[in-house]
């Protein structure tokens, strides 16, 4: 039986890109865990490779006591609709307070999510869990603060009727925070915008630490408000994939001390990658069409090197140099693949077609391995032929340049909802620092993984050859 902290090292390199020293971190944070007795269940969850979750990596039940679960979770995805805490704690690192949940197994509870973190940021959280499935309603309906001020209620009865006449008109979310953190004023718009970010109960009188989404505490605010109690600040800030403009402002009025605006901006932002994405494809047109012209012309030079005439020699480098100077723009994938496709039947096509471009290269073996069939809708397949296409032709062309005796392995496997796709080689290596810089195929590689399949990417590269690694949700 798999230790626990075994289990934490596998699920940290299958779902993420921490660091040795940062998993051993989290292991040592749950063996503490394991030697003391906790009331409330316990978890840790790292932020997944995958957009908009995190992963479950460690559960300590309550000793003594009962735990909520009656089933294991290691290894489970936490999502943002059902625990909107766990989420907003490992993206701006502050701490979430009594924010409701969903469990795996639809029980509600109240989570406590603390921030663990080294020098580059937060790298996992901490969380308590508490089941309040019975006492949920009560809840809601004891939030918030009372205020004995007569002169306050009124103020706020009539901000209430200006609420309902004006404010719910807006676009933008309005919250209004008292002085000592607690919301006491939002429009309808806020309801939605929480809403959206997972938030399974009403915001109204919650802190503002547990509303905040520029990274900033109330006491941070109330420091700034000292400071420069006339500057409003604007920040732009992304949550559940979609993005706000935060505006702060301080209130001076009885009882009320800080309003936030927040104004979406996702179809902004969203029309703005579209634009970055078609410019890439157009890259990439012109990057493929650049590969088949050179793959003509090797075999033209083929061609020339096998002629005895020095006439036809020459006129064959002569079209060389003509097919070189031509520019051009061609479909890339015209034939249309059915909704789904063995991705092993699509990765021997190309890895053949790669073989016959460089047909002088005989003493480079190409190995295609996979662990079981892998199917997949058109889209992604098409996406993963391209990268590999990419990742095969830069192993003939840069790894073994001179068609020296080497090896090219493609191997693939499909493991917890996740598909990874390995290409390495035994060739000449180089500095990926480098490279990435420089190489529009290796950007074109990073710019598939990352917006084509949401998914990510690792490339190690040495004198002993080039491993590229990829993986994506099946």
């Amino acid at each position: 039986m798999i230790d626990f902290k075994e289990r934490v090292r596998q699920l940290c390199h299958l779902h993420t890109g921490l660091s040795e020293g940062e998993i051993t971190q989290i292991c040592e944070i749950a063996e503490s865990f394991e030697m003391t007795e906790v009331e409330d269940d316990v978890f840790i969850d790292v932020l997944s490779g995958m957009a908009n979750e995190a992963v479950v990596v460690y559960h300590r039940s309550p000793c003594p006591g009962k735990s909520v679960y009656q089933f294991p979770v290691t290894g489970k995805r936490a999502l943002r609709e059902n625990e909107p805490g766990v989420l907003r704690t490992l993206e701006t690192g502050i701490m979430s307070q009594g924010l409701v949940a969903n469990t795996q197994e639809n029980h509600l509870v109240r989570q406590t999510v603390y921030p663990i973190k080294n020098q580059a940021g937060v790298i996992a959280v901490l969380i308590y869990e508490k089941d309040i499935s019975d006492n949920i309603q009560a809840h809601f309906n004891m939030q918030g603060m009372s205020y004995e001020d007569g002169e306050m209620s009124s103020m706020l009865t009539a901000m209430l009727q200006f609420k309902d006449s004006i404010i719910n008109q807006l676009e933008d979310a309005v919250l209004v925070f008292d002085k000592y953190g607690f919301l006491k004023l939002k429009n309808e718009r806020a309801d939605v915008y929480y809403r959206q970010l997972g938030y399974l109960e009403d915001i109204q009188g919650l802190h503002y630490d547990n509303l905040s989404l520029d990274q900033t505490m109330f006491s941070e605010v109330m420091s700034q408000h000292s400071s420069s109690p006339c500057c409003p600040l604007t920040v732009e800030v992304k949550a559940a994939g979609r993005y706000y403009q935060v505006k702060r402002l301080f209130i001076e009025e009885k009882g009320l001390c800080v309003g936030v605006i927040l104004h979406d901006i996702t179809e902004i932002r969203n029309k703005e990658a579209e634009i970055i994405s078609k410019s890439v494809a157009i890259r990439e047109i012109h990057h493929r069409v650049k590969n088949n012209l050179q793959m003509v012309a090797s075999l033209l030079r083929i061609q020339g090197r096998q002629c005895k005439s020095p006439e036809a020699k020459k006129c064959l480098d002569d079209s060389v140099a003509r097919v070189l100077a031509i520019a051009a723009t061609h479909e890339l994938l015209s034939t249309e693949i059915q909704a789904e496709v063995d991705l092993m039947e699509v990765i021997r096509l190309i890895a053949s077609n790669i073989e016959r471009c460089f047909v002088d290269c005989h003493a480079i073996k190409m190995e295609i391995l996979s662990e079981q069939g892998i199917c997949l809708d058109s889209d992604r397949t098409v996406t993963v032929a391209l990268i590999v296409s990419e990742l095969l032709h830069n192993s003939y062309e840069h790894a073994f340049g001179d068609c020296s005796i080497g090896k090219i392995t493609v191997k693939t496997r499909a493991e917890g909802g996740l598909v990874t796709v390995v290409v390495e080689d035994d060739g000449a290596g180089f500095i990926v620092e480098e490279a990435s810089q420089k190489s529009l195929g290796l950007s074109i590689v990073r710019s598939y993984v990352k917006d084509k399949l949401k998914g990510k990417l690792s490339i190690e590269s040495g004198n002993k050859g080039t491993t590229v690694t990829f993986t994506f949700k099946q």
